[in-house]
């Protein structure tokens, strides 16, 4: 047994030295055996037995927690590693695999926070890499090769660690080179620390406390320590051995049949593919779905629609190369609505509560050949939050406006109208909406019809066409009476019921509504109203919805596809359809001359 972590260090060194110094060069390599594989998964069991045994003993290294005490001190040292490298199309598959292990990695690390003067431990706080907790073969460099192995692409972790943790000026407790420099990597700057479960360890130590934060974005693997700087002292380096061979031969490309190391490029050569995240159905995005999926996608919905007789969730599933569904979390949605008002705090806070459930159980499902995602926008900061897009491209269906930007629409909103009841009872978490609009910067491409939300993003927007529906045969209509006008809404302040109101004031018309009454009772007293009438759309002379924020304007739409006249804001998203005049919001007077206008009066 060794009596100090130094004893193991140098035997491990020595050990690796012994097995890796004497490895020929790339022109008289042979190829490895499944005998020598053997010796050395016998030598690393009792090197690993021997690390459990030392830290059994050992209470300077223990684990740590995950807290936010430290999530607003300065960042004292950064490190950024590009995920995805030149590489032959037969490995994409090991980097798809190492970036999937990155993740996981980094969702076990985010957070950690090391109190002052303890020891952090790379493998205490990710632990042993199997396939049983969701790890798969990624790159990892054996014996001069770029060989496949369950966990492998972890070491570009604790380079980045390393590389902080330099940066930072802590103490290097135990660091390991790697036995070889490849092109490109902190191991040419001296900067990169190998790590093998679980004896080949990166450990270090501040003497303030210290944040960690790991994540992935769409790019790089992204390494913060927050805190204090010191100016730490580096201890002496294991030593690099020397390898000839300057560029690693990589099992995908190797050309050593007889090597049992040897993977089959064929069975990779198409690797990759898109997923579909969808939740509420939309007849846009489902064509476009349609026409831009292939054989090999897959689509994550909550339900088979068409099956269960559910309209809201009747996607096109043909096509796919496999169809997963969330069925249990779909019921309990279900259930919880039912319970809950239609309008609210509480109902908004269900919603998202909910949308991160649905969102937690496609993530399970995306496999580490999953390249590129379409997920809708509801789903998205959940997503974005946990880490499961990262090293992944991705495009956003968006349905709504940004929080940020809506909640500052509601914002002025409020401010207009004070006795508003509705237009200040929710607001979203600041962190999950920081979630979203990181996440929407890195998209790369923002897909709507509605034409207020893509203005938002003019470089990256692609904007569908509505999908209008089929026209209505109407009753021949007896005229004579006063002029009907529908307001296709509940009576709440974001709808724009205010605006409506000023506007209507003095004119002689029957005001049809489509939506319960949310502010106060007598809101529209003295009015002619009426309320949720069936036959509305037989019946309307004129459409209106002057409202702040509008994201489902089906019913626009409706009146529009079937000739009716249709004044609405900008903020309902149906600029340029046919029919349909676009006023400003909050501008009453622009309303009440466009009324007066289309119903033909002066009074």
């Amino acid at each position: 047994m060794f009596r100090t972590h130094a004893q193991l260090i140098e035997f491990s060194a020595s050990w690796m030295f012994n097995y890796f110094g004497n490895m020929p060069s790339a022109t008289d390599r042979t190829s490895p055996t499944r005998i020598g594989s053997l010796v050395f998964r016998g030598k690393t069991a009792l090197l690993q037995l021997r690390r459990a045994g030392s830290d059994a003993f050992d209470k300077r290294v223990s684990r740590h927690s995950k807290r936010s005490g430290l999530s607003s001190d300065a960042v004292i040292a950064t490190s950024r590693t590009p995920l995805w490298t030149e590489i032959e199309p037969e490995e994409r598959f090991l980097v798809a695999g190492k970036i999937h292990n990155l993740r996981l990695a980094a969702r076990r690390l985010d957070g950690l926070e090391i109190p002052a003067g303890q020891v952090f431990s790379f493998w205490k706080h990710v632990g042993r890499a199997s396939r049983f907790k969701g790890y798969v073969e990624g790159r990892e460099l054996r014996e001069g090769c770029i060989i496949p192995n369950v966990g492998g692409g972890l070491c570009q972790m604790s380079n980045a660690l390393y590389d902080a943790a330099l940066e930072a000026g802590l103490e290097i407790v135990e660091r390991h080179a790697h036995t070889q420099i490849v092109a490109g990597s902190l191991a040419e700057k001296d900067r990169d620390a190998t790590v093998f479960w679980n004896y080949v360890d990166l450990r270090f130590r501040s003497e303030q406390p210290l944040r960690i934060e790991a994540r992935l974005d769409e790019k790089d693997l992204i390494v913060r320590f927050r805190g204090e700087k010191l100016n730490g002292s580096r201890p002496h380096q294991i030593r690099r051995i020397a390898v000839h061979n300057d560029t690693p031969a990589s099992c995908a490309t190797c050309e050593m049949g007889d090597c049992h190391r040897v993977v089959d490029a064929a069975e990779h050569r198409d690797f990759g593919k898109t997923a579909y995240l969808v939740d509420e159905f939309s007849p846009e995005f489902d064509t476009l779905i349609q026409g831009s999926r292939t054989g090999k996608d897959v689509l994550l919905l909550p339900l088979d629609g068409k099956r269960f007789r559910k309209g809201n969730y009747a996607w096109t599933i043909r096509g796919f190369g496999s169809v997963k569904q969330s069925l249990l979390v779909t019921a309990v949605r279900s259930y919880r609505s039912r319970k809950l008002a239609a309008q609210g705090r509480t109902r908004q806070l269900n919603l998202l509560a909910m949308y991160e459930r649905l969102a937690e159980s496609y993530a399970k499902r995306l496999g580490y050949d999953v390249l590129h995602v379409v997920v809708q926008q509801n789903l998205l900061p959940f997503l974005w939050k946990s880490g499961h897009l990262g090293g992944r491209t991705f495009d956003v269906l968006m349905t709504s406006l940004p929080m940020a930007e809506l909640q500052k629409r509601l914002d002025r909103a409020a401010e207009l109208h004070p006795e508003s009841s509705t237009l200040g009872d929710f607001r979203a978490d600041p962190a999950l909406i920081a979630a979203e609009t990181d996440a929407l910067k890195r998209a790369r491409r923002i897909i709507t019809p509605h034409s207020d939300i893509a203005a938002l993003f003019p470089n990256r927007a692609m904007r569908l066409p509505w999908d209008l529906p089929a026209t209505k045969e109407a009753a021949p209509r007896l005229r004579g009476g006063k002029p009907v006008v529908v307001y296709p809404a509940a009576t709440v302040g974001r709808k724009g019921c205010y605006e409506l109101r000023e506007a209507l004031r003095g004119l002689d018309v029957k005001l049809i509504l489509l939506g319960p009454m949310i502010e106060d009772a007598g809101f529209w007293e003295g009015f002619d109203i009426e309320q949720v009438a069936d036959d509305w759309l037989a019946r309307a002379d004129l459409v209106l919805l002057p409202a702040h924020v509008e994201h489902k304007p089906r019913r626009l739409l409706l009146a529009a596809a079937n000739g009716i006249p249709v004044i609405a804001t900008s903020a309902c998203g149906v600029d340029g359809v046919a029919g349909i005049r676009s006023v400003p919001p909050s501008d009453t007077d622009a309303l009440r001359t466009a009324i007066r206008e289309a119903l033909g009066t002066s009074s």
